[in-house]
């Protein structure tokens, strides 16, 4: 991130190798940082090692420098076919070479034999001042909820000066009321609690059910349709910012680079 702001103005893109599996998280962090900028900032990598006669990576660097110097503007991910925002990147294949998709979105471009870019309203290159907001606070706890989880383990990392939470709910977004002491504890300690769904797909939507509604009422924060790399990246950029408590849930809600549906 350095880097690009001190060469900001020296170049006309930027094309970033990274390993496949944090590229996800990076490419979101970068999102945030990077805010309203005005030239592509590209993440590639590969499956296969560049010394492995059958490696994907020759492909996708060409690729991706290609997307690097197009008339756009942002984080992008490009990975075999797909370009992607890097808000919504997730790899979700170990092996296959097609290793990521899009998260609740449609590729924002198509890598073929000419490049398609498949949205109508998106940002193009500018001349504007680069703003760089660097700085993460990465003391925070992700929690995959499990039939028989005590809330004790919560409130012992919130006595432990954990600085957020984040709970993959079950279905919609449903917390089991034997978690509620928890919650209760958090929101005395002003402590931020993001609640995501387990399920693979679909958006987090706490009021279809009573469990999704009583949680609710102790100040969570339903992340809607934001992937776990930005909605627990965007936590630590507002955390090292130091986004209060009391606009912690309209910050974490609103859209700032693709990463939620407005």
């Amino acid at each position: 991130m350095d880097l690009i702001d001190k060469n900001y103005s020296n170049y006309d893109g930027f094309l970033v190798t990274c390993g496949t599996n944090t590229m996800a998280y990076v490419s979101s962090a970068l999102s945030f940082a990077l805010g309203d900028i005005g030239k592509p900032v590209v993440f590639t990598g590969a499956q296969i090692p560049a010394e492995v006669i059958n490696t994907d990576a020759h492909n996708n660097f060409v690729n991706a420098l290609r997307v690097a110097i197009m008339d756009i503007a942002g984080v992008f991910v490009v990975f075999g076919s797909k370009i992607i925002l890097g808000c919504r990147a997730k790899k979700v294949n170990e092996s296959a070479l097609e290793a990521f998709d899009v998260f609740n979105d449609t590729p924002f471009g198509e890598i073929m034999i000419k490049i398609r870019i498949n949205r109508k309203n998106y940002n193009h290159r500018c001349n504007k001042k680069l703003v760089v907001k660097n700085g993460f606070d990465d003391n925070i706890a992700c929690f995959t909820l499990i039939p028989g989880l005590k809330p004790e383990c919560l409130i012992k990392l919130i006595d432990h000066n954990v600085k957020g939470l984040i709970l993959r709910a079950f279905g919609s977004g449903d917390v089991p009321y034997d978690l509620f002491p928890a919650l209760k504890y958090a929101r005395k300690k002003k402590v931020p609690v993001l609640i995501t769904t387990q399920c693979p797909r679909g958006a987090t939507v706490m009021g279809i059910n009573e469990p999704g509604r009583k949680a609710l009422e102790f100040g969570v924060i339903q992340v809607f349709d934001m992937s776990m790399e930005a909605m627990s990246t965007k936590l630590m950029w507002a955390l090292a910012h130091k986004v209060p408590y009391s606009k912690m849930k309209k910050f974490i809600q609103t859209n700032l680079v693709g990463e939620i549906k407005d």
